[in-house]
């Protein structure tokens, strides 16, 4: 069959495969591309232990499993109403790389460089398919201003904006995905009825409910209390696909099993949030005491993830619910994957920083810096201005008024409180002192794995703006073999200042100024690119399979 390239895609003559309206795939970015961005992606095995959970609770895993299968397909269709109809021109023997590539991106488009179609040349919309093709900012905007009545369902985290006999409406994720939506709501409930755990029995009923309504508000409450074996986040959570206006919801899971032990641990940091909200670098006005404090910490063993969470980059932590009712009124949780933070260590996290670390801050670097960094960054997410009071009086939140500037803000702001928690809890006793050193070194090491993934994206563009910021203040600097080093004196400074600006311009809900502070810091520079090429052969991350859940569905 002849080939011929044109625009960096290979074009294959004569081949349109129809679907449903005869999807074109014949435009592909050449092999040797795509096998090259499957590389960047470590394979392993994930690892979980399922020798401690009862025969009851495998019955659960084995539902939970299958909705969260329910979960990949439909995040594929909140990236793009396209996607099915792609993936089925994709089942040709020669078109396996191009497909396992766009089952781990979810989409033809590539998260690991700042979404670049490998399938066809369109560029991925802003706002994914959350919103009718074609849609500007300007027009959304223009609606509402026309329309104020439709604000609240429109700015929805769980509406799809259509366009239907050229007007545009906001309709309910639960009639859009009506279909996977109550298969999904099938087995939850069927997994509730299995249940010996009553907390968890409790969340799935509520949580198969929800489904149904878009109402999470009830299950996300009785997620706070799960205190058995088995930890499980399963809905829409997190905006980040939602470039347009981070506003839409995106399907995800987690299915995992608690480590108890190791939770008890880390529990104690969860008893100083009221002492590390006081310590924050901001006005006295600012700060947040509202939030509920029970914020249980959870360390776990993955043994399956699904939709928003895997897609392209694996996720090492979270920090859930985002409702800010919840939040106020029982705090958050947070959950440390600690079998992906261990995979992605190894095969990811420790090739890179050889490579770019001076030799005296390589000694330095521990896999426990690294996790702990990781638990502070998702305790930092419950710290700060949430619901905020504008000058007029009128109450909003930091996510409405930062729009799409929000999620890149808000991981900026994460990372740098990360670090600065760690300091003040270092003086309380909880974390050894002994760590102080080894916590900036593994800081500075662990930014290049998240720039890699593209400064567009929410948590490398974050890092862009920290790594940018502290360079300007002295805090990091190029040794003669061109090798990162850092001041150790000007770090802990230089973060403070950067995080009084963050929570500050949070605190205000200043547009112009986040708009401000990511122009100028969420910048490529050429130190940052001779880093990064550096690091062009090494893994960016890893591309896990779940043998225990497959094993679990035998």
């Amino acid at each position: 069959m002849q080939t011929r390239k044109v625009l960096g895609m290979v074009v294959i003559a004569g081949l349109v495969i129809g679907g449903c309206g005869h999807r074109d795939i014949s435009k592909k970015a050449p092999l040797e591309v795509v096998q090259a961005e499957l590389a960047k992606l470590a394979p392993l095995e994930l690892q979980c232990d399922l020798t401690q959970i009862t025969a009851s609770e495998k019955e659960v895993l084995k539902r939970l499993v299958q909705a969260g299968r329910l979960i990949d397909e439909l995040f594929l269709l909140q990236v793009s109403p396209d996607n099915p109809k792609i993936r089925r021109a994709l089942q040709n023997p020669q078109d396996q790389p191009y497909l396992e590539l766009f089952t781990i991106m979810f989409g033809p488009w590539n998260r690991l460089d700042q979404d670049k179609p490998f399938i066809n040349e369109d560029e991925k919309p802003l706002g994914a398919g959350f919103y009718p093709a074609g849609i500007t900012r300007e027009e959304f905007t223009a609606h509402l201003k026309a329309n104020p009545q439709d604000a609240e369902s429109f700015m929805s985290n769980f509406t799809v904006i259509q366009r239907q006999q050229g007007k545009l409406i906001a309709v309910p994720f639960h009639q859009v995905y009506r279909e996977q939506v109550d298969k999904v709501s099938s087995l939850l409930r069927e997994a509730a009825e299995l249940s010996e755990d009553p907390t968890l029995q409790t969340y799935l009923q509520l949580r198969a409910e929800a489904f149904q309504t878009d109402d999470y508000f009830a299950s996300d409450m009785a997620w706070m209390d799960l205190a058995g074996n088995l930890e499980v986040v399963i809905g829409p959570y997190e905006v980040y696909e939602d470039k347009l206006f981070n506003a839409k919801a995106a399907y995800e899971a987690f299915i995992c099993i608690v480590d108890h032990q190791e939770s008890e641990k880390l529990a104690a940091a969860a008893r100083y949030l009221n002492d590390m909200e006081a310590n924050l670098p901001i006005a006295d006005r600012y700060k947040n005491f509202n939030r509920g404090t029970s914020s249980p910490i959870k360390v776990v063993q993955e043994l399956f993830s699904a939709g928003d969470t895997k897609a392209g980059v694996q996720t090492t932590a979270f920090n859930l619910p985002n409702d800010e009712r919840v939040r106020e009124a029982k705090g958050s949780k947070k959950v440390m994957l600690k079998n992906i933070a261990q995979a992605k260590f190894e095969k990811s996290y420790i090739p890179i920083v050889n490579a770019i670390l001076a030799a005296d801050q390589l000694e330095q670097v521990s896999f426990d810096a690294y996790f702990t960094h990781v638990l502070m960054h998702e305790i930092s997410h419950g710290l700060g201005p949430g619901i905020i009071a504008l000058q007029d009086g009128s109450q909003t939140t930091v996510q409405k008024e930062l729009k799409e500037l929000y999620s890149v803000i808000e991981e900026c702001k994460a990372d740098v409180l990360g670090i600065i928690n760690m300091h003040f809890l270092m003086g309380k006793g909880i974390i050894p002192t002994s760590m102080e050193n080894s916590m900036y070194a593994s800081y500075l090491g662990g930014m290049f794995r998240s720039i890699r993934f593209g400064i567009e994206e929410a948590h490398g563009g974050g890092v862009a703006i920290q790594f940018n910021y502290l360079m300007e203040h002295d805090a990091f600097k190029q040794n003669n073999e061109g090798k990162l080093t850092l001041n150790s004196r000007q770090i802990l400074p230089a973060l403070n200042e950067l995080a009084s600006e963050l929570l500050t311009l949070q605190a205000e809900g200043d547009y112009p100024r986040a708009q401000k502070l990511v122009t100028k810091y969420r910048q490529m520079t050429p130190v940052m690119q001779d880093m990064i090429e550096r690091l062009q052969d090494l893994p960016v991350d890893i591309r896990p399979s779940y043998p225990a859940a497959e094993l679990l569905m035998q």
